[in-house]
């Protein structure tokens, strides 16, 4: 899995938000909004190929939560970005 070319993570008001840029993604009008978290997993798997797996030890490391909790968090959180179509 990885993030599509031409989404962005900016913060505006104190938020961080997911936007579009470029006109491969001009049919793209909706912003999203992302937690401390999920945030922080964009930043980590940004450009790079990666499996939920990837994504559950990232929060392992950073947060130090239970593995399980871990992996269930980051298979939802990759649906999410598939349903939204900033991740592939």
């Amino acid at each position: 899995m990885k993030i599509k070319k031409g989404f962005v993570l900016r913060e505006m008001c104190g938020e961080n938000i997911v936007a579009a840029e470029g006109l491969e993604n001009i049919n793209f009008n909706k912003l999203i909004s992302l937690n401390e978290s999920a945030a922080y997993l964009w930043k980590e798997l940004e450009n790079k190929e990666f499996t939920v797996e990837d994504m559950a030890e990232s929060l392992i490391s950073r947060y130090g939560i239970d593995k399980e909790l871990a992996l269930k968090d980051s298979a939802n959180l990759c649906d999410a970005w598939i349903k939204a179509g900033i991740a592939e």
